[in-house]
């Protein structure tokens, strides 16, 4: 980071720590970004950490899809950490809390049953006889090579309770003694979530800590291990959980697809769209807008504007159409996106989805095209069905009843479509005279301009339900057009030849 670029307030530090060990998923994206929200609103730093300690389940694939996920996104990061390259910090804070009293080693199998069932439900606390095991056997049998954990000591019988408060859930309370002597370090020397995540949250100065709703139950053991650890805790805020019409939290393994950011991306979501539309699970402005740039969510976003209660993403399940795949609101913000994005960004937008779909496009022609879809798109990959016929050499076949205008017959439509070649050889295709002339061609046939149009857009685009015809004409030009009239006019004859 330049000097130039020095946060505003230092002070203030955020991070987003996900694990790499699947797909980035719309609540974790919720949470990198109510985390940059929170960091750029203050003028504070934004820092990205990868939680990848969980050698046995980090996979490659899962990294790519986290970053894939976050560029998508385009909001960025000031710092970025991988925690498996900072495990000596992690053993160094473990061993001074033991060196404290505050933790001791635990040489019990792994999977035994014995413990004390003392807690709340009967949950288990610690197992007996470690807690009371004298510093110099501890060390005896650690020098022999007997694996153990290292646990922290919950304090116990003390009638203390561990509190915090929480920026949306307000104060928080736990007796100590209802909290599970917790690992610090597993067997193989390897820290635990807890202990690695706290240990990172204090030597890179986090002040803020902004994660999902589940991880409120952690919380208390992570107070503990910052005041072992001597730093005052940070400032936790839980986000509510995403969780689908049935009110089941919003799972891969039960949702499918939906849960994934990628699939918002593939089908084609602009970012600031979607990041719209996660902003409003769980959080709201105070004037309660809808459809909020990536500046407008910047200036308004606030702790305080955080939700308690969870927030329904309201997908089909099973999804009738792809459409229903997704939540209307966010399909309806996306639309809503692109209508306000001027025609040269969104026409750059488009030419790499009309590629995806296999057509061959030039951006020049693509950015004549916009201006005809973009009120007829909600999705991106939308423009292959609505603007297919501008990147086709041929048509696909379709119905030659399709190009009889409405009150009219075969017979009419053949009539308008040899009148259109005739006029429109000749003239200039920009839209005023194309509008002139057909409209002429209407009267003189003596027929409504609407019978005329029919059959000229079924021949040109292949269905009855395309855009402005004069535009469609005008962008598609004179010689392609001519040549599809033609081909139609044959489909007409054949109709009408006797049987």
């Amino acid at each position: 980071m330049s000097r130039a670029d020095q946060p505003a307030n230092p002070a203030l530090r955020v991070r987003f720590a996900p694990s790499p060990t699947g797909f980035l998923h719309v609540g974790s994206a919720r949470t990198f970004i109510f985390n940059w929200l929170y960091a750029r609103h203050h003028g504070g730093t934004m820092i990205l950490r990868l939680d990848d300690t969980d050698i046995e389940r980090n996979t490659e694939a899962s990294l790519n899809s986290i970053f894939d996920g976050l560029q998508w996104l385009g909001l960025g990061w000031d710092e970025q950490y991988k925690q498996s390259q900072r495990l000596a910090l992690h053993q160094e804070i473990a061993w001074n809390i033991f060196e404290q009293g505050l933790a001791y080693r635990d040489f019990t199998p792994a999977h035994a049953g014995e413990g004390d069932r003392s807690g709340a439900q009967g949950a288990w606390l610690f197992h007996a006889g470690m807690r009371e095991l004298s510093r110099e056997e501890s060390d005896r049998r650690s020098a022999a090579g007997e694996p153990f954990a290292l646990r922290y000591r919950v304090p116990r019988d003390t009638g203390r309770e561990v509190r915090f408060v929480d920026a949306v859930y307000g104060e928080q309370a736990k007796l100590a003694n209802d909290i599970e002597d917790f690992a610090l370090l597993r067997s193989d020397g390897i820290p635990t979530y807890h202990l690695a995540s706290c240990a990172d949250d204090a030597d890179l100065g986090i002040s803020h800590i902004i994660r999902g709703q589940d991880h409120l139950t952690n919380t208390f053991k992570h107070v503990l291990i910052f005041e072992a650890a001597g730093v005052g805790p940070p400032q936790f805020a839980h986000l509510p959980l995403l969780v689908a019409p049935d009110g089941t939290k919003l799972s891969k393994r039960r949702h499918g697809p939906v849960v994934s950011v990628t699939t918002y991306r593939d089908a084609g979501f602009l970012p600031e769209a979607f990041i719209n539309f996660l902003c409003l699970l769980g959080w709201s402005p105070k004037n309660d807008r809808e459809q909020m740039s990536i500046a407008d969510l910047r200036e308004a976003f606030s702790l305080e504007g955080i939700n308690r209660a969870n927030a329904v993403v309201n997908f089909k399940e099973p999804a009738p159409t792809a459409d229903d795949t997704f939540d209307p609101k966010a399909v309806w913000l996306n639309a809503e996106h692109i209508r306000g994005l001027g025609i040269e960004d969104l026409s750059a937008r488009l030419v790499p989805v009309v590629e995806a779909a296999g057509y061959s496009v030039n951006p020049r022609e693509m950015l004549k095209i916009t201006p005809l879809v973009r009120e007829r798109i909600r999705l991106l990959r939308d423009v292959v069905t609505v603007a297919d016929f501008f990147f086709v050499d041929k048509l696909p076949a379709y119905d030659s009843a399709e190009l009889i205008p409405p009150k009219g017959d075969a017979a009419m439509a053949l009539k308008v479509l040899k009148q259109a070649e005739e006029v429109l050889a000749p003239i200039a295709f920009t839209h005023d005279a194309l509008e002139r002339s057909l409209r002429a061609a209407a009267q003189q046939l003596g027929i409504k301009a609407g019978q005329m149009f029919q059959p000229i857009r079924v021949a040109v685009c292949g269905r009855k339900n395309a855009p402005p015809l004069f535009e469609t004409l005008a962008v598609m030009g004179k010689e392609k057009c001519l040549e599809r009239i033609g081909q139609a006019i044959p489909k007409l004859e054949q109709a009408l030849a006797p049987r």
